[in-house]
């Protein structure tokens, strides 16, 4: 199974496939609204506005597990929009852990190149809000990034990707 085989919900809980995003460089993100990261949402932004035109492409998933995402899935949709400017795709809440995982974070996690060093550290599971993981242009998950790692930390990596 690829990346591309798979479904997400946009925040009218339609069904997306994942093969909309084919070439593209991807940051996938589980965040939340009332989080101690949730400044970052400023940094994913500037990335975005400043790659989007080289196929670069912010994926943001809401998951409440950490209980820090509380609303629907348009009120969270609406205030990342009003509070930090985003444009990038916010998607439907979901689950990053446990038997509700979305498939979308269960393959980021199985696949991630770093999964033994990260299982030896933290085990399988995400740690917090804000985790990142960078998909290049393929649909290989390149590297996962902590939640305390912020998003300008990550724009050396993007820029090898793209060809800006």
């Amino acid at each position: 199974m690829s990346l591309y085989d798979l479904f997400v919900n946009d925040v009218k809980r339609k069904k997306v496939s994942m093969k909309k995003y084919q070439g593209k460089v991807l940051l996938i993100v589980n965040t939340a609204s009332g989080c101690g990261f949730t400044p970052q949402y400023e940094g994913l932004e500037s990335l975005y506005k400043k790659y989007k035109d080289f196929g670069f492409e912010v994926l943001d998933f809401p998951s409440n597990q950490f209980k820090q995402a509380n609303g629907t899935d348009d009120e969270l949709s609406n205030f990342c929009k009003l509070n930090y400017g985003t444009t990038f795709t916010t998607f439907a809440k979901i689950d990053v852990n446990g038997q509700n995982a979305d498939p979308l974070f269960v393959y980021l996690k199985k696949n991630n190149p770093n999964v033994g060093l990260f299982k030896k550290l933290l085990g399988d599971s995400i740690k917090w809000n804000f985790t990142k993981f960078l998909v290049d242009q393929n649909g290989n998950v390149v590297k996962r990034y902590e939640s305390s790692v912020t998003p300008r930390d990550i724009e050396k990596d993007i820029k090898l990707l793209i060809k800006a």
